[in-house]
């Protein structure tokens, strides 16, 4: 992997190379990430600074809180993780997910290293996230949502099974207002590289 140290101002690092899981897995763990363009040409980055939800930090709204006292939704995990990742992909800033990027996700799945947390209103998958999980380290990748705070249920049920496993670092990789209110921080791209280094060498399991 190259030194992620190394990246222009954008984040950009590297384009080309492949989508196999033990080069995925590699990036990773050297805090890169694969981002392709509209037109599918592949992309490897390591933003400075790097976004991340403190798994202490989340803001959980009233209008959530209330929510979930309603027990409104029902929470999964793993059960129809490829419903979640096409319904990422379908989202309108879902153009990321190329079919490359989606099968990749879905082999790294098959082999026990990407998760997904569901959100059911009834029978009906109303919103969901997925990410990849190495140690005590999770990487979200998208969610989605088709029934309002949907997504946000599902992102507190994610940050609770990761507080309750034993996860110590949450990357969302890149901020957005969005991500900002529910409590994302960024931090200094070496600071991040420290704690991902002791994250990953946790013997956490999803």
């Amino acid at each position: 992997m190259p030194d992620p140290r190394d990246a222009i101002a954008s984040g950009l690092l590297a384009g080309g190379g492949d989508l196999e899981p033990g080069t995925i897995l590699a990036a990773y763990r050297s805090g890169i990430f694969p981002w392709p363009d509209a037109a599918g040409t592949l992309f490897w980055w390591s933003p400075d600074p790097r976004a991340i939800l403190p798994l202490d930090g989340m803001h959980v709204s009233r209008s959530l809180q209330r929510t979930q006292r309603r027990g409104r939704f029902r929470v999964t995990v793993n059960r129809a993780y490829a419903d979640v990742i096409a319904a990422c992909a379908d989202r309108s800033d879902g153009t990321w997910i190329t079919p490359a990027i989606h099968a990749a996700y879905t082999h790294l799945h098959a082999l026990g290293w990407a998760h997904s947390i569901e959100v059911w209103d009834g029978e009906v998958l109303a919103g969901g996230v997925y990410g990849l999980a190495i140690g005590g380290f999770f990487a979200a990748e998208s969610m989605f949502h088709r029934v309002r705070d949907a997504s946000k249920t599902g992102l507190a049920a994610l940050v609770e099974r990761l507080r309750a496993h034993g996860f110590t670092l949450f990357d969302v990789q890149l901020q957005t207002p969005h991500l900002a209110s529910l409590g994302v921080v960024e931090i200094p791209r070496a600071e991040y590289l420290a704690h991902l280094a002791a994250a990953t060498a946790r013997p956490a399991t999803f």
